[in-house]
């Protein structure tokens, strides 16, 4: 076996272990991180001011969240990517509430509406949205 299969090998055997473990962590938690886990893209702005429409969307398509297990990862266009642990605190019909905790201590609230097993919205307040869709 050459070094590009040896690679091919240990990357297959790096994807099984990792699977090996997130699928317990993420057998156990609440049903809703189920629905949540993957990663999502921002696409697009609902409700914006139509003189920000354009950097609000341009903003939202640099935006990926990535919920694995029980951790959250929030990458932005030109920042260093923020992780933290989330809990789900609160579920009413399609509206998610997630209390997320930064590595440095510091807890933040988040509002979700999960549309569809696609599509989700990040409820930025005042009736403002970034739409996100799961990525295939």
């Amino acid at each position: 076996m050459g070094i590009l299969g040896s690679m091919r090998l240990l990357t297959i055997t790096s994807r099984t272990l990792l699977l090996a473990l997130v699928l317990p962590v993420t057998a156990c938690g609440h049903p809703m991180q189920r629905k949540l886990e993957g990663r999502w893209l921002g696409e697009a702005v609902e409700n914006v001011d139509p003189e920000r429409v354009a950097a609000a969307t341009g903003w939202t398509k640099g935006l990926s969240m990535e919920f694995a297990g029980d951790h959250v990862t929030i990458a932005i266009a030109a920042e260093d990517p923020r992780s933290g642990k989330y809990e789900v605190a609160r579920v009413h019909k399609n509206d998610v509430y997630l209390s997320i905790q930064a590595r440095d201590g510091r807890t933040s609230r988040a509002h979700f509406k999960l549309d569809d097993e696609r599509s989700l919205r990040w409820m930025i307040g005042e009736g403002r949205a970034v739409v996100l869709r799961r990525e295939l």
